[in-house]
């Protein structure tokens, strides 16, 4: 073939596979079997091999790249992409409504929209060409996450118009495919996702597009970051318009002509929630006139002219029909109750925490009983309550046992505390969830090592201890079920990687009792080495701040266990990292942040931030974030569905700040 010839072919091509990707991914009408599609691809796939240099980066082949990334960059938004005030009931839509109404007059209308939940993302092209897609980040900063974009089928890399444009929209995991993605996580012995948002956020945040590539994401795009070139003047031709351009948009949304029209909407949806092939986590109302949105303008958190209105927790009825116990790797027995499969926020639910027996008491929970559940922050499932007058006297009282349903050793209840205790060193079930422990995302971090695949290697006692798992070979691994020669080779690369961890990261896999994540992390830095901490005495460590005596207690004894000392030798012996090798604190007194020496409690959900990132941010200007509330506390920042967490503040009479303030703090 002649250059010239394949120019114009590849132009031909071009124009077929982007109308029919467009068919299939935006429209979902395809027009052309898969088989035919495919057949283009292979063809343009085929030239552009043989002229390389004609392959540009709108081409249907670009959508995965074959560079893993190193890091993403910052990206900074032209535009702030601010998030929106909450509406919890009629009563707040209505305050909504008359708060416009006394800026603008009474003659407003509405545009109504699901609100996915997903990822807000921002997508940019010049002349026609999709050059960037960024995360939200915090509003004013995001993450480059255009390789990851690309993947995305419903995103045209080049749209109908040859403009420059930003567009903002919200990607996300269909329903189906985040079932499929946990039903492979599950087979190999991964821990699933806890929903479709998580999920979407996670595949597009990995540095390696395949990956996000193979998660089927897909997208809805809600807004364009200044209208002002388009000529459009009100959000519902707005929407209409990048229709036009070939950009995916939510068929679901609605112009009503009042507030009563929005609240027929949002009653009409939360009805029908259950239906969609995706998530929505609320709806969102927006003035429709530009001109008007101008007039009220925005607050330093969210704009006037638009509000989220968040769905309640989904309640449903099923029956108990047991409650299983099961030993945490401190000795704790924790309840739990196995009802008939429901599905609840969009996943199917089998399983409850019931926490504890005092709780059980409290609820009056007997087996055979029908009970309410819901998910806290539409995440974990809790029984609400129970359905006496279901009752057929066929229910039965429920006794926890006075043995361990795995060692049969007496169970205690040490003062001070609720939970029952096997206090059997040598209890398997202890062993056992301190070796996934260990393996864990905070803790040693080894890919591939989950639950499933811990049980089996302690099934076959091929690991008694944690010091066992890095003498493993690969003929053993093999023999276990799911494990091919790929999956085992990438596991010894997990655990031969996971040698040069930083010492935080294996104190707080060791288990010791007390010592957590942020302990550990304080005590790797204050100490240095592992020698040097197992030499510690309780006063050098309680001299330490947010070291107490109890800690310090745990920590003596721990390394005084003859045990304990020859495990953390068969480590060393295996080659793992025994010093800290991160950065160092900074003193507080050298930070002006507001955080700065302050003690901050997270609780509830975040929108825009996952817990870590804003510990992490915190803690960057000086705050120590600690996971309960005291007197000690001097800010709690809360997010949506926050609990007692909240309570025991406001009955303390702490500080409370949203997540919004604590942003415009973190930021300034």
């Amino acid at each position: 073939m002649e250059k010239k010839d394949a120019e114009k072919r590849i132009k031909e091509l071009h124009n077929l596979l982007n109308q029919y990707n467009y068919e299939y991914h935006v429209l979902d009408q395809p027009s052309v079997p898969d088989a035919e599609y495919d057949q283009l691809m292979r063809e343009l796939t085929n030239i552009e091999e043989q002229f390389p240099e004609l392959i540009s980066p709108d081409s249907p082949t670009q959508r995965v790249g074959g560079e893993i990334l190193s890091a993403f960059q910052k990206v900074e938004h032209h535009i702030p992409m601010l998030s929106l005030g909450n509406a919890f009931n009629e009563s707040d839509l209505r305050d909504f409504d008359r708060k416009v109404k006394q800026v603008v007059g009474d003659e407003v209308e509405y545009v109504c929209e699901l609100k996915i939940d997903g990822l807000a993302i921002s997508l940019r092209y010049e002349n026609g060409l999709f050059i960037q897609g960024a995360t939200r980040g915090n509003g004013t900063i995001g993450e480059d996450i255009t390789a990851n974009l690309k993947t995305i089928r419903s995103i045209p890399l080049r749209i109908k118009q040859p403009m420059s444009i930003e567009v903002r929209g919200e990607a996300y995991m269909p329903k189906k495919s985040f079932e499929q993605l946990n039903k492979v996580k599950e087979e190999n012995g991964e821990e699933p996702f806890a929903n479709p948002r998580n999920a979407a956020a996670g595949s597009l945040r990995q540095l390696d597009p395949r990956i996000a590539a193979s998660r089927n994401l897909d997208i809805f795009l809600y807004a364009i970051g200044d209208f002002s070139e388009t000529g459009v003047t009100t959000q519902h031709d707005g929407l209409n318009f990048l229709t036009t351009l070939g950009f995916k948009v939510n068929k679901e949304r609605e112009k009503c002509a009042n507030i009563d029209e929005v609240l027929q909407y949002v009653e009409k949806w939360v009805a029908k929630r259950a239906n969609l092939p995706y998530e929505i986590d609320g709806i969102v109302i927006k003035v429709n006139s530009f001109e008007q949105q101008k007039a009220l303008g925005f607050t330093a958190k969210s704009p006037r002219w638009a509000i989220a209105y968040k769905f309640p927790a989904e309640e449903v009825v099923t029956k108990l029909r047991d409650i299983e116990l099961s030993v945490g790797r401190t000795g704790v027995i924790t309840p739990t109750a196995l009802l008939d499969p429901v599905r609840v926020a969009g996943t199917k639910v089998q399983r409850a925490s019931l926490h504890n027996e005092d709780l059980i008491r409290e609820k009056d929970i007997k087996l055979g009983d029908y009970v309410v559940i819901k998910k806290a922050g539409d995440i974990i499932p809790e029984v609400v309550n129970v359905l006496v007058e279901r009752r057929t006297g066929e229910e039965k009282e429920f006794l926890m046992p006075t043995h361990c349903p795995d060692c049969e050793s007496e169970l205690v209840r040490l003062e001070g505390e609720v939970a029952l205790r096997c206090i059997n060193p040598k209890c398997p079930a202890q062993i056992r969830e301190g070796l996934i422990h260990f393996v864990s995302r905070n803790a040693m971090n080894i890919d591939g090592l989950g639950e499933k695949v811990i049980s089996q290697l302690f099934a076959h006692e091929l690991i008694h201890d944690v010091a066992d798992i890095y003498h493993l070979q690969q003929e053993q691994l093999l023999a276990l079920e799911r494990m091919g020669e790929k999956s085992v080779s990438n596991l010894l690369a997990a655990i031969e990687s996971s040698k040069t961890n930083s010492l935080e990261k294996l104190l707080f896999g060791l288990g010791i009792r007390h010592v957590g994540a942020k302990a550990a992390k304080t005590l790797a830095q204050k100490f240095g080495t592992m020698d040097a901490l197992a030499a510690a005495t309780k006063e050098e460590l309680t001299a330490i701040q947010d070291i107490g005596e109890k800690m310090a207690d745990s920590i003596v004894t721990y390394f005084e266990n003859e045990e304990a000392g020859e495990l953390i030798q068969e480590l060393k012996n295996a080659g793992l990292n025994m010093e800290y090798k991160g950065p160092m604190p900074v003193e507080t007194e050298s930070i002006s942040s507001i955080f700065a020496g302050k003690v901050v409690v997270l609780t509830g959900k975040l929108e825009q931030l996952t817990r870590n990132e804003a510990k992490e941010k915190l803690e960057a200007l000086g705050a120590s974030v600690t996971g309960s509330v005291s007197k000690k506390t001097d800010l709690v920042i809360a997010g949506a569905d926050a609990g007692s967490k909240l309570t025991k503040a406001n009955e303390l009479g702490i500080e409370v700040w949203d997540e919004e303030k604590m942003l415009e703090e973190i930021n300034r």
